[in-house]
């Protein structure tokens, strides 16, 4: 049996490093080591449409930001099929097949689902498309050989970077809050975000003890930071865990671990 990938992201605005932890990066890794027969990346502009209807161009014009991101990040379309969800019709097609095979109940039982409907507001007014979500998804995963598989999911290994949380210290890095360093963001921007992140409120003056777990600045550390980071831009310090315990005990401030982030990330995304 041939050994297939799939993956991809709704196209409703620019990628961000969460995208990029979270999935772009490792994907790039998998395309190059070859270790698999076909790998498929799509741009899920149907999904899409289910909590943008009312705008469609959004949804079009992004589909090529989307693209331009994977690009940027290093996918080869030489050896990855890169394809767009609605020039696919047998996708909707299956979609419809595969709503007799599950019940309501069960997909507000959806935990994902539950989360966004709240999110967004929909509350008694979720579009049925939105809610059917799951049932789409399915279809996109299982369409791509002659039986079905279960599938088997490829997640990072470090926590973090599942679900990058948001520059605020939100739960969740999004687009509607406002709260993302965009893979295509300047030097600049990268840099405001970052030293306008959320940190330790307790932590007023630099000799205060610091509280590093829940700490966006060193979340996005155990992220990015790699073993010659500190040699390069931080040398007084060997590594994460003696800059951690120097921030718990009291005389390292806020701008200095925010400009070791922003250097970090700088060069992460350049």
């Amino acid at each position: 049996m041939k050994k297939v990938i799939l993956t991809g992201e709704r196209p409703t605005g620019p990628l961000h490093i969460g995208h990029y932890v979270g999935s772009l990066k490792n994907r790039v890794k998998i395309q190059n080591e070859g270790d698999y027969d076909e790998m498929y990346l799509f741009a899920a502009d149907a999904q899409a449409l289910t909590d943008n209807f009312d705008n469609p161009k959004k949804v079009r014009d992004n589909v090529f930001e989307v693209a331009l991101d994977n690009l940027a990040c290093g996918i080869d379309p030489n050896k990855v099929c890169y394809f767009i969800q609605s020039e696919v019709p047998e996708l909707t097609e299956l979609t419809f097949y595969y709503m007799n095979l599950v019940t309501v109940s069960r997909l507000y039982r959806n935990p994902t689902v539950k989360e966004e409907i709240k999110l967004r507001g929909f509350e008694d007014s979720i579009p049925a498309g939105f809610f059917t979500y799951p049932v789409s998804q399915t279809a996109d995963i299982t369409a791509f050989g002659e039986t079905l598989v279960e599938p088997e999911a490829i997640i990072p290994e470090n926590v973090n970077e599942r679900r990058l949380v948001g520059t605020d210290g939100n739960a969740k890095m999004s687009k509607s809050i406002g709260n993302c360093i965009y893979l295509k963001d300047s030097p600049e921007e990268i840099k405001k975000k970052v030293m306008g992140m959320y940190t330790d409120p307790n932590h007023i003056k630099i000799t205060d003890p610091g509280k590093v777990e829940g700490n966006v600045v060193f979340t996005y550390l155990d992220v990015f930071c790699k073993e010659d980071s500190f040699l390069k831009y931080l040398p007084e310090y060997k590594n994460l865990d003696e800059l951690k315990e120097h921030y718990r005990r009291g005389g390292l401030g806020d701008i200095k671990i925010k400009k070791f982030l922003n250097d970090v990330l700088q060069e992460e995304l350049k």
